[in-house]
């Protein structure tokens, strides 16, 4: 499907409707300090250019998402950060067909595929055409060829779609280590491919890799120059710094490239909780501790931050004029509410919402920063009314306001795993281009967002 092209005649006229609608928002929001000096204002109305971006993706953190966490955690009339944009908007999520044909609910490898190059793709595919399977450049490859840092977080495996859609092309998300290479026979090194997720990854360079999937990274290379060698030791051939916990990401030296494996898989959930039930739980108060989580697992809002200064170290050490750009992602609202937990999900959604108050707090000292925020699809908790008996799985829950709050989780049947939703997704957004996000677009302009915000081609 060809991607959109808007002449600047139109982007100008466009640019002048939405400077009424939405100058008093942001004027308001930057006169209170939450988004930056008064004076760049203007930027986020009318363009500009940035010098950095920092993209934050929810996984599955649809509206419902957003709500059930602000109802537990700071009240129906609460705000969470993430709701305190200047600029907000929705976008559309569908994948494609190989036929360029809706496919009206999208996994994350295609939805991931659209903003990372603007093109939609066929659900299981990473950053590679819908029909003919070719790869397709990604905004962290354009942001690497003008001269940006690069970085990319997640609380998933770093070889999981969300975060492999910006350093790997693949015809199949599960290709994420050499041995799993099986649906993927054409990308491999041996067929003259570019190997797995995780070798890709490392191969290009990303500045700061920071997530789970230690288990993918441990797997041997099988051909190629770095054959015998694990991915890991591959990636240390290749000037990494490699650490495993909070206190060892602490230490790490600015300036050099830092693969942080906080986990075999996904790293653990900060929350824990009892799942919904086929007729419901008794109401409950969620943990907000994981007995299962290390204790030197470094949290999504440090990482994030880490990730910040270790990009900032890499350019003025290059004594370059050019920012970064990094993408934060929350993985496991998308995978508790799959396991249709509802305590797990608010607590990474919670989580999250803390590393979108770290990039906020960043662009406030740096207005010429874009933050971005938003979700890549749908998910399946909903808010029901206490009396209702739904036909799936359902919890209650007692909220910080002492209140009860019933959740619903009905997309597949009980016992089965839960499934994404075609719904448009909340995006909000402050800084240069910010603007486009208003109204309602699709996942795909989220790429010429950011591409026009850092002026790469």
């Amino acid at each position: 499907m060809p991607r959109q092209r808007l002449s600047r005649s139109h982007l100008t006229a466009t640019g002048a409707v939405l400077v009424a609608a939405a100058t008093a928002a942001v004027a308001l929001t930057a006169s209170a300090g939450a988004y930056g000096a008064k004076e760049h204002a203007e930027d986020a109305v009318k363009g500009g250019k940035a010098k950095n971006v920092i993209l934050l993706i929810g996984d599955g953190m649809g509206d419902s998402e957003i709500t059930l966490a602000r109802d537990y955690t700071v009240g129906a009339a609460g705000r969470l950060n993430m709701d305190r944009f200047p600029l907000t908007g929705a976008y559309t999520t569908y994948a494609v067909h190989a036929d360029g044909t809706p496919d009206y609910v999208t996994d994350s490898a295609a939805s991931g595929t659209g903003w990372a190059t603007g093109v939609k793709t066929v659900n299981g595919r990473i950053s590679k055409t819908p029909g003919t399977d070719k790869a397709v450049p990604t905004i962290l490859e354009l942001a690497q060829k003008g001269g940006y840092a690069t970085g990319s977080v997640t609380t998933a495996e770093l070889t999981d779609a969300t975060p492999a859609v910006l350093a790997s092309h693949a015809t199949d998300r599960s290709c994420q280590g050499p041995a799993d290479m099986a649906k993927c026979p054409t990308d491999t090194i041996a067929k003259g491919g570019p190997g797995s997720i995780a070798e890709q990854s490392v191969n290009h360079k990303v500045d700061v890799l920071l997530g789970g999937g230690k288990q993918r990274f441990d797997q041997k290379v099988t051909e190629g120059r770095y054959k015998g060698l694990t991915v890991t030791e591959q990636a240390r051939k290749l000037g990494y710094q490699v650490v495993t916990d909070n206190a060892s990401l602490k230490a790490v030296k600015g300036g050099k490239p830092v693969l942080g494996l906080f986990a075999p898989g996904n790293v653990p959930t900060e929350w824990t909780g009892k799942a919904a039930a086929v007729g419901g739980t008794d109401p409950q108060r969620c943990v907000t501790s994981n007995p299962n989580r290390p204790a030197g697992t470094p949290n999504l809002a440090d990482q994030t931050a880490r990730a910040i200064q270790l990009l900032e170290a890499k350019q003025k050490r290059n004594h370059s004029k050019k920012g970064f750009f990094l993408q934060v992602e929350g993985a496991s609202i998308d995978k508790q509410d799959h396991a249709a937990d509802p305590c797990g999900q608010i607590g990474e959604t919670a989580a999250f919402d803390r590393a979108v108050k770290t990039a906020r707090a960043y662009a406030a000292k740096h207005p010429d920063t874009l933050v971005v925020t938003t979700a890549d699809h749908g998910h399946s908790s909903q808010i029901v009314p206490l009396e209702a008996q739904p036909p799936g799985l359902t919890s209650t829950l007692v909220t910080d306001e002492g209140q009860q709050i019933k959740v619903n989780y009905s997309t597949n049947t009980p016992g089965q795993s839960q499934e994404h939703t075609g719904t448009e997704v909340r995006i909000a957004a402050q800084g240069p281009q910010a603007y486009r996000v208003l109204g309602v677009t699709d996942q795909t302009e989220l790429f010429t967002t950011i591409r026009e915000a850092l002026r790469v081609r």
